[in-house]
C-alpha cells in the first residue's frame, strides 16, 4: 500500500508540472507553495506570505526583511523619522522601471493614491494613520492626500495621525505596499485596476521579474527581467507551483522540486525526517514565529464562556508532541519567544478540559448556542488532522464542532466578511512590529471583531514608546486580555522547515530575507 501510494503522489505531481514548458535545467527554479494564490494584483494584497512574495518578485516594495531581522533597501535608500509622526524616505538613485525609467516619488505617491482612493477599495493594508486618510480612504473629490508631500524626485514625507514606531511604519507601509509605475497606469482610471487585466502580465516592473503565465490555483510563472536595476537575474525561469503539503516529499524525492520555504510551503510535520535526510538537499529548520492562530469572533461566539472552554479544552501539548513531533512551543496570545516583546510572565494556560466542561455547561444552561462551525485552512493537512482530533475531544464534553476545511482564498474571504465564528490559519507575525497584525486583528474591523478600550490604549502607548521593556509592559496587558477574553488562541507556533537543492548557490533560505538577492542565485 505504501508503495502504491508513494506512486499515486508521483504520479499527481507529474500531472501538476505538467503544464510547466520544457526548459533547459540549468534555466528554472520550481519552488513549492502549499497555499492557492488569491491575487497576483499588488491592490488586492490580503497579507498573506506567499501573495506578497508572489507580487514583490514583479513589484518591489520600499523595503525588506532579512534574515538578521533588519530592515533593508529595496526600492528605498532609507526611511527615517524623528519623532514617529513624519517619516522621511529617500529612493535609490540607481532604482529604475524595467523600461528604464527612474522610480520616483511620483510613483509612491501615485500607489497611495491607489489604494486610498474608494474606487479600488484596496483594504488588505491598513494606510488610516496616514494624515488625511483618516478612515483609511480619501474623503469624495479628493485628488491628493494631505500627510504625504513630495520633497524631490527622489525624496518624500509621509505624516502620521498618531505615532508609530519606525518599525511599524517600515513593516506596514515600507513591506507590504508594492510601489507601481505612474507613467506606465496613470491614463487607466483606478476603478479598472482592480479588473483591467493590465497587472496579469504587466510591462513594466520593478522587480527581478515577470509573469509570464499563471494559474493560481496551480502555478505562477516568472520570466528574468534582463533590465532589473541590481542586474539581471542568473536564473532566466522561476515557477510557483501549487501542490499540496502530500506531494512536497516525492516532489523533492523525484528532483521536481528545488526549493520550499519555511512559510510558503507546509511540509508535512511526518516527512520531517525524510526531508532532513535527503541527498542532494539543504534543510532549514525556521524560527518559531509562524503562529498557527485560532481566531475567534467575538461578535458570532458572544458567549465568553464558550471562548474560555476552548482554551482550556484543547490539549495543545499533546497535538504539539504527537502532530507536530515537538517541532515549535507553546504560548498564549500572539508573541512567541522571538519577539523582543515577549513575556515568560504570562505564563501558559494549562489544559483542564473539566474547567472546560464546566464553562460549556453554565453556559448551555444559560441560552448559549453549544454548536459552532471551524473554518479550517484546508492547506495545513497537519493541523487539520488536528482539528478532527479537538472537536472529538469537545464532543465528549458538551461542545459540537463542525469542522469545514477551506482553502486559503475561500478562507480569507469568509473572515473578511465575518462569516466565521472560528477559524484556524498559520499567521506570521513580524517579532518586530507585532502591532499592524495585532491592533487590526483586535478591533471592530477585524477577523475577530474584538474591541475593547484598555487594549487599544495600550497598543497605542506601545507606539509612542522607545524602551523596548515599556513597550513589552504594553504587550503584556494586551496578550492578558486576550487569554480572559479568548479572542484568538494560539495553538502552537511552529518552527518550519524549509528546504533548498544544493544545485542553487546563494540562496539564504529563511523565514525571512530568501528573495532579497534572488537575481544572485544560480544553478550549478
Amino acid at each position: 500500500m505504501k508503495k502504491l501510494l508513494s506512486l499515486a503522489l508521483a504520479l499527481s505531481l507529474l500531472m501538476s508540472l505538467a503544464a510547466l514548458p520544457a526548459l533547459a535545467e540549468d534555466q528554472a527554479v520550481n519552488i513549492a507553495v502549499t497555499s492557492t494564490l488569491g491575487t497576483i494584483n499588488p491592490l488586492l494584497m490580503d497579507n498573506t506570505e506567499v501573495v506578497k512574495y508572489a507580487e514583490s518578485l514583479v513589484f518591489l516594495p520600499l523595503v525588506e526583511l532579512n534574515n538578521e531581522l533588519e530592515f533593508v533597501p529595496q526600492l528605498a535608500e532609507s526611511i527615517t523619522t524623528e519623532d514617529n509622526l513624519t517619516f522621511t524616505i529617500k529612493l535609490r538613485e540607481d532604482a529604475k522601471w524595467s523600461d528604464g525609467e527612474p522610480v520616483t516619488s511620483a510613483d509612491v505617491v501615485y500607489t497611495l493614491l491607489a489604494w486610498a482612493t474608494p474606487a479600488t477599495g484596496a483594504y488588505g493594508v491598513d494606510i488610516s494613520s496616514i494624515v488625511g486618510l483618516e478612515d483609511g480612504y480619501l474623503p469624495e473629490g479628493a485628488d491628493q492626500i494631505a500627510g504625504v508631500t513630495v520633497v524631490d524626485d527622489k525624496t518624500l514625507t509621509i505624516a502620521t495621525q498618531w505615532e508609530t514606531t519606525l518599525f511599524t511604519f517600515e513593516n506596514n507601509i515600507g513591506r507590504y505596499i508594492l510601489i507601481l509605475p505612474e507613467h506606465a497606469l496613470k491614463d487607466i482610471p483606478f476603478d479598472q485596476l482592480l479588473t483591467g487585466g493590465w497587472f496579469d502580465r504587466p510591462e513594466v516592473v520593478s522587480g527581478p521579474y515577470f509573469i509570464r503565465d499563471f494559474d493560481l490555483n496551480h502555478y505562477v510563472h516568472y520570466v528574468a527581467n534582463e533590465n532589473y536595476f541590481e542586474g539581471a537575474p542568473k536564473i532566466k525561469y522561476i515557477n510557483l507551483n501549487v501542490l499540496q503539503s502530500s506531494q512536497l516529499l516525492a516532489g523533492l524525492q523525484a528532483g521536481e522540486i528545488d526549493l520550499i520555504h519555511p512559510t510558503m510551503g507546509a511540509i508535512l510535520m511526518e516527512d520531517y525526517d525524510a526531508v532532513r535526510a535527503l541527498p542532494g538537499y539543504t534543510y532549514v529548520t525556521g524560527s518559531p514565529i509562524t503562529n498557527q492562530s485560532i481566531f475567534i469572533n467575538v461578535n458570532n461566539v458572544p458567549d465568553r464562556r464558550i471562548r474560555q472552554a476552548l482554551l482550556y479544552g484543547i490539549d495543545r501539548e499533546t497535538i504539539l508532541d504527537g502532530f507536530l513531533f515537538g517541532n515549535g512551543e507553546i504560548v498564549d496570545a500572539f508573541l512567541s519567544s522571538v519577539s523582543p516583546y515577549f513575556s515568560e510572565e504570562l505564563g501558559v494556560t494549562a489544559y483542564d478540559p473539566d474547567k472546560a466542561a464546566a464553562l460549556i455547561a453554565e453556559a448551555k444552561a444559560d441560552g448559549a448556542d453549544t454548536a459552532i462551525t471551524w473554518h479550517a485552512w484546508s492547506g495545513d493537512e497537519t493541523f487539520l488532522n488536528a482539528v478532527n482530533f479537538i472537536a472529538a475531544q469537545f464532543a465528549e464534553i458538551g461542545l459540537t464542532i463542525d469542522v469545514r476545511p477551506v482553502d486559503l482564498d475561500q478562507l480569507m474571504a469568509l473572515a473578511g466578511d465575518y462569516q466565521i465564528q472560528v477559524m484556524s490559519v498559520q499567521y506570521s507575525y513580524n517579532p518586530l512590529d507585532p502591532y499592524t497584525d495585532v491592533a487590526w486583528l483586535l478591533s471592530a474591523d477585524g477577523w475577530t471583531q474584538y474591541d475593547d478600550e484598555a487594549v487599544n490604549a495600550a497598543l497605542t502607548l506601545s507606539q509612542a514608546l522607545t524602551d523596548p521593556e515599556a513597550i513589552k509592559a504594553q504587550y503584556l496587558i494586551v496578550d492578558r486580555a486576550v487569554v480572559e477574553n479568548a479572542p484568538m488562541i494560539s495553538a502552537y507556533v511552529l518552527s518550519t522547515l524549509g528546504t533548498k537543492s544544493d544545485k542553487l548557490k546563494n540562496v539564504n533560505l529563511d523565514v525571512y530575507g530568501t528573495f532579497v538577492n534572488v537575481q544572485d542565485w544560480e544553478i550549478q
